[in-house]
């Protein structure tokens, strides 16, 4: 008897330790610094650093998220990248807590938007969202905030071409519980390619990253998969928003041969409202010529 009830502590205890880290999962993120090195970035004089934020939903971390900015801040970047998924794309759900955070941003270095699901559904469906997302846009475009939709934008850094790309592609690409195929063809009917030194391509969803290597992108930044929920140790991401279990990459940089993506674990989550071993994150993107490492 004394077993069953030392067992029946030990889960207890075990169960609302996991809780309390889920719970304070919710509050916090962490900044994650990634170190991307290429030879294509040779003509750099000085590394680059690039601020990645991607899935907030509308989350606060601290009254207008000053919390966040004060991160950001703090990495002095050169860039902002944004992924997509800062708002939720629901109807009836503000876009203000996005707004009022994404509009800072300017002041503090070049911002670059790609979109993710929740503002391309809101944009391609006006007869269910109405014109939200387009004020939303608007708005955003008058502090000075830069959105790409399967356009690219060619900035010269010392002496090299960066080209930064961002991908939309159909919305059926995130339905849930299937397989939907994407090859170079697709990539390349949304985006043109075009000579620049290194390609950075912002899409949102990861799943696809050998038609993003074949199309061309040195770097992929993408989000979508909130970290894959719950991480396992040593396993990582347990399942995507399309309910298919261990995605290959969920919230990690992976390199494989010359060609990198890095996906964020996300700031926030909508719908399934968890994380547990999975701490939401700012992403810190160091780009380094080979000379400089």
């Amino acid at each position: 008897m004394k077993a069953v009830i030392l067992v029946v502590f030990a889960l207890t205890v075990a169960a609302v330790l996991c809780l309390l880290e889920a719970y304070r999962e919710q509050q916090y993120f962490k900044v994650t610094e990634d170190v991307v090195v290429s030879r294509r970035l040779n003509g750099l004089k000085k590394e680059k650093k690039i601020v990645f934020l991607s899935d907030l939903h509308n989350k606060e971390y601290g009254a207008g998220n000053e919390r966040l900015l004060d991160a950001i801040c703090k990495a002095r970047p050169d860039l902002i990248l944004i992924g997509g998924d800062m708002l939720v794309g629901k109807k009836g759900c503000s876009f203000a807590p996005a707004l009022e955070f994404v509009s800072k941003l300017p002041a503090i270095a070049p911002v670059y938007y790609a979109c993710g699901n929740h503002e391309q559904r809101m944009k391609r469906k006006p007869e269910v969202y109405g014109e939200v997302y387009q004020e939303y846009q608007k708005q955003l475009e008058e502090c000075g905030v830069h959105f790409l939709e399967n356009s690219s934008v060619l900035l010269k850094e010392d002496d090299c071409r960066i080209r930064i790309s961002a991908l939309e592609l159909p919305l059926a690409t995130y339905t849930k519980f299937k397989k939907y195929r994407v090859t170079e063809q697709d990539v390349t009917a949304c985006i043109e390619k075009e000579a620049a030194d290194y390609e950075i391509l912002l899409a949102h969803n990861p799943v696809y990253f050998d038609a993003y290597k074949k199309w061309g992108a040195d770097l992929v930044l993408s989000g979508h998969l909130h970290g894959g929920i719950i991480r396992l140790p040593g396993i990582g991401g347990l399942i995507t928003p399309q309910a298919i279990p261990f995605p290959k990459y969920s919230g990690e940089m992976t390199t494989e041969g010359e060609q990198t993506i890095i996906v964020s674990r996300g700031l926030g989550t909508h719908t399934i409202n968890l994380r547990f071993l999975n701490e939401a994150e700012m992403i810190v993107i160091h780009l380094r010529g080979e000379k400089d490492s």
